[in-house]
């Protein structure tokens, strides 16, 4: 090792992977395996092993039946702590619409300032297809309804600057309307409805 050359501290590289593997798991349609997290992060199999189990160990991840990957329920615990005055108030609201529509209904926040995290979610209860979106489920904000709402809600000077005109323009619309539209974006033939909302004490 060239000992003039400044590195890394190993904690928080390793911290920074075991976060990523929980972002890799939240984003995939399905289970995943070992290789397929490793291949995600770029590192050798030996080396998500080593996250996957102390995931585990915190039940933050688990295991079906044959072994693949997905979110534990140690993270419910820790959402449960995240806006919790929110999804107090929200929740029985999110809950009663969802059962009204008969469609699923979510809260999403705007993270690093490009992706839209699903804060809570609501299925309908006499509903026989439901759309499942886990809480920690997060997509770029320039697809999907929760995205392009948390857009209407931005001021053009914060948005990503890779917009592109044709979602500029979708973008105004919406504004017109009050509300934002989706289609296939996301979840693949899903449709969405979304608009944006202001919490308390905030402009």
């Amino acid at each position: 090792m060239d000992a003039g050359k400044p590195t890394a501290p190993a904690g928080s590289q390793t911290l920074s992977r075991g976060i990523r593997v929980l972002e890799v798991l939240a984003d995939a349609d399905r289970n995943l395996t070992i290789d397929e997290v490793a291949a995600a992060l770029r590192v050798h199999r030996s080396v998500a092993y080593r996250l996957v189990r102390t995931l585990e160990e915190h039940t933050l991840v688990t295991r079906d039946a044959a072994g693949r990957l997905a979110l534990g329920t140690g993270l419910a615990a820790l959402a449960a702590g995240v806006a919790r005055d929110l999804q107090q108030v929200a929740l029985p609201e999110l809950t009663e619409v969802a059962n009204e529509l008969g469609m699923t209904c979510l809260i999403a926040v705007l993270a690093d300032n490009e992706e839209a995290v699903t804060l809570l979610s609501a299925a309908p209860r006499h509903t026989m297809t439901v759309v499942s979106y886990r809480p920690g489920h997060r997509h770029p904000i320039t697809r999907g309804g929760p995205g392009k709402a948390i857009l209407l809600a931005m001021p053009e000077s914060a948005w990503p600057v890779d917009v592109p005109d044709a979602l500029r323009a979708e973008i105004a619309e919406s504004r017109a309307r009050g509300y934002a539209l989706s289609h296939d974006e996301v979840v693949p033939s899903l449709r969405s409805v979304a608009v944006p909302l202001t919490l308390p004490g905030q402009p």
